[in-house]
């Protein structure tokens, strides 16, 4: 089993930052790839970012150069660094891993003003 819990959500104005956490604990060395998606109101989940065991990392073209997704070494920690925001990012952004299942965070709301 795994377990993902978010953090470092908020209110931001557009142009501004956030990190995003996701403290991964449990099966942590079976995990093959853990990474970031969003839901808007009225919207399907999307892929914003992800990062295999290997550290390679994919993005949706609309964070291309904005967004950065990072872990520690130790692979408990993902990050999500968000630079740059626009009105469009809001969201409720959830923490994803899978091995042979897949696991999900509880999301934490992100909010940007224009």
């Amino acid at each position: 089993q795994v377990q993902l819990v978010e953090s470092g959500g908020g209110l931001v104005q557009a142009g501004g930052s956030l990190r995003l956490s996701c403290a991964v604990s449990g099966n942590i060395f079976s995990l093959k790839q853990m990474g970031w998606y969003r839901q808007a109101p009225g919207k399907q989940r999307e892929l914003v970012a992800a990062i295999t065991i290997d550290g390679n990392t994919n993005y949706a073209d609309s964070v291309k150069g904005r967004f950065t997704i990072s872990r520690t070494d130790a692979k408990n920690t993902v990050y999500l660094q968000m630079d740059n925001l626009v009105p469009e990012d809001t969201a409720v952004y959830y923490c994803n891993a899978f091995n042979w299942k897949i696991y999900w965070g509880q999301g934490t709301q992100v909010t940007v003003s224009s």
